[in-house]
């Protein structure tokens, strides 16, 4: 099957190589997943009980609950959209230091959320149990959507965490990388001993000795004993 040049290049491009990256993906669905969670509890999560015209929270009559899943949602919402567009800049980054720093930062707050909601399912599935059945008309389906995809954002967030890891580790900087480069390039060039020592041990012949000896440093020759010289008497 032929593929046209321009859907081979729109493939190859920048864009479709950036939304095809794991985080990318792992960043949509974080940002979906936050949305529906307060966007649930924020339009069908306060209802009205028959005998009283005020709003409570279709979560045990828990306004924290409520509120917690709104607020915790909409700021998990906003931090995927801004690292999304972080993650747009993340090749142009010259400064490595820089580049760690946002990379630890990501794997921060990745741990942080996924902490976040974990605590949020637990706390919004307990209040979902404790509340009285069929004491609202409407919302049931808006929280139990709410608890599920709470349960969903942690899985997603414990992945991100462990992208940003695998990112931490792989782009590390390494001190002494490049001086034991260097050094390393310095002994291979360096000729081997057998090459450098080009000394010819004559193995027979009546002058063998004396050649190996004068060949021998004058500080490893064994020194000469002094003399006694003995005076005339007088």
């Amino acid at each position: 099957m032929h593929i046209p040049e321009s859907l081979q290049d729109l493939a190859s491009s920048e864009a479709v190589q950036f939304l095809r990256r794991p985080k990318t993906i792992t960043r949509v669905f974080e940002g979906v997943f936050s949305l529906i969670i307060f966007s649930s509890l924020l339009t069908d999560g306060y209802q009205n009980k028959m005998e009283s015209p005020q709003l409570h929270c279709i979560l045990n009559s828990n306004n924290v609950a409520c509120s917690f899943a709104v607020v915790a949602g909409f700021l998990a919402f906003l931090s995927c959209l801004a690292f999304l567009v972080l993650d747009t800049q993340e090749t142009h980054i010259a400064d490595t230091r820089f580049k760690t720093a946002f990379q630890l930062l990501d794997l921060i707050l990745a741990v942080l959320w996924a902490v976040v909601w974990f605590v949020g399912f637990c706390f919004l599935a307990n209040q979902w149990q404790h509340s009285p059945p069929k004491e609202f008309l409407l919302g049931s389906s808006s929280a139990q959507a709410a608890i599920a995809f709470t349960f969903f954002s942690i899985l997603v967030w414990i992945f991100q965490a462990y992208l940003a890891f695998q990112d931490l580790r792989n782009d590390a900087p390494v001190p002494y990388k490049r001086s034991l480069d260097e050094g390393g390039m310095v002994l291979t060039t360096l000729p081997s001993p057998s090459a450098t020592s080009s000394v010819n041990m004559p193995t027979t012949g009546p002058n063998s000795l004396s050649y190996a000896s004068s060949a021998l440093s004058p500080c490893l020759t064994a020194p000469k004993a002094p003399r006694l010289a003995m005076m005339p008497d007088n």
